[in-house]
């Protein structure tokens, strides 16, 4: 077959040059009508490292826990199966530490990796009044917000100076007992000071003659299904285990807000009384676990993702509530602190709100 060179001129390529230009066009135009807003290439080193420094957390407080539950399970059935066993041995033996303190790693905490997630956001702890280490304290934190980035970044480790702003306080935060249930996954939250929300965890770091300091998110995981940008409801009114649990330990009540916690994450609106809260509802119930449907950015592009969204975090700790001890409050004294909580609570957001962006006529809307 003789080939001319008409064949190969620029009059045979027209229309691939043509269909090519087609749909590079397509390509911009569905990019554009996705909204996609990609990050910037010449995004500077400390910016990323900051987004790696949250990504690893968020995957923490998702993944984590089924992955190492997986990977339990999965060892045993290959020739690696003495690591699970002698795990198993392990936390037997081990099984108690969480309630009894947990196992704190202050190297850990204290990695450069977790200032990276603080400058993220950023996230700042600001303090109000001295808290005397003589004293054990019951700090009720508020809003729980989605994943309660503030309460891990302030109280967990030791990127925004606890120690430093409070000397001689060591802070336990509750978290679900269920996580605790998880192996390999239950060691690595003890290494944050992490224990679980049960009475008997709860009480044991107030039993020590002072220095200590409870961290409640008091709304829980129910509070999450209202952590909407814009929105202040606090889940409280009928939440009074923990000024009890003050009562019968001598514990002085801090209240904590946490001004921007609800602005991280969008949520998939799911007013009360609609088919979704009720399931949300019925799935917590039955699980333990709220799963509000969260969403944010990603990690290479601004548009949608389940990384939170830059936006800064100021919490603020109060005031001490001074509470004398009685190991059997009446029901007309327990209403008593929990009213004047809330009262303190309420001016807590009402000083300092006008610093961080809310309106001088929003104020809390306690459910």
């Amino acid at each position: 077959m003789k080939v001319r060179r008409a064949d190969f001129g620029p009059t045979s390529l027209a229309p691939l040059c043509h269909r090519l230009q087609r749909l590079g066009l397509s390509l911009s135009s569905f990019v554009e009508n996705m909204k996609i807003n990609f990050a910037p290439l010449e995004t500077p080193l400390h910016r990323r490292l900051q987004t790696a420094a949250v990504v690893q957390w968020v995957f923490s407080f998702i993944g984590l826990a089924p992955t190492c539950v997986f990977l339990f399970f999965y060892l045993l059935f290959t020739r690696f199966w003495l690591i699970s066993v002698l795990y198993s041995v392990w936390w037997f033996f081990d099984y108690d530490t969480p309630s009894r303190g947990g196992r704190r790693a202050p190297f850990l905490c204290g990695l450069k990796i977790w200032e990276y997630m603080r400058d993220y956001f950023p996230v700042k702890l600001v303090k109000t009044a001295d808290l005397d280490p003589k004293h054990n304290y019951i700090m009720g934190f508020h809003p729980h917000g989605v994943l309660v980035a503030g309460a891990f970044t302030n109280f967990c480790v030791y990127a925004t100076g606890f120690r430093q702003l409070f000397p001689g306080l060591t802070s336990y935060m509750l978290m679900l007992p269920l996580w605790f249930r998880c192996p390999f996954f239950r060691d690595y939250v003890m290494c944050a000071g992490l224990i679980p929300s049960h009475k008997e965890s709860a009480t044991y770091p107030l039993f020590k003659r002072g220095g200590n300091a409870v961290v409640i998110a008091v709304g829980g995981a129910p509070e999450a299904l209202d952590a909407h940008p814009g929105t202040y409801n606090v889940l409280l009114a009928n939440k009074k285990g923990f000024i009890k649990m003050a009562m019968e330990h001598g514990a002085h009540l801090v209240p904590v807000f946490s001004f921007g916690e609800n602005e991280v994450f969008d949520q998939v609106k799911n007013q009360r009384g609609t088919w979704l809260r009720w399931i949300q509802e019925r799935l917590q119930s039955i699980m333990g676990i709220s799963l509000p449907l969260f969403h944010g950015r990603g990690i290479f592009q601004y548009s949608f993702g389940l990384m939170p969204y830059r936006r800064p975090i100021n919490t603020v700790v109060g005031r001490p509530i001074r509470v004398e001890r009685k190991e059997k409050p009446t029901v007309e004294e327990l209403d008593a602190l929990h009213q004047l909580y809330m009262d303190e609570l309420s001016n807590l957001f009402d000083e300092h709100k006008g610093n961080y962006g809310v309106d001088k006529d929003t104020h809390l809307n306690f459910v």
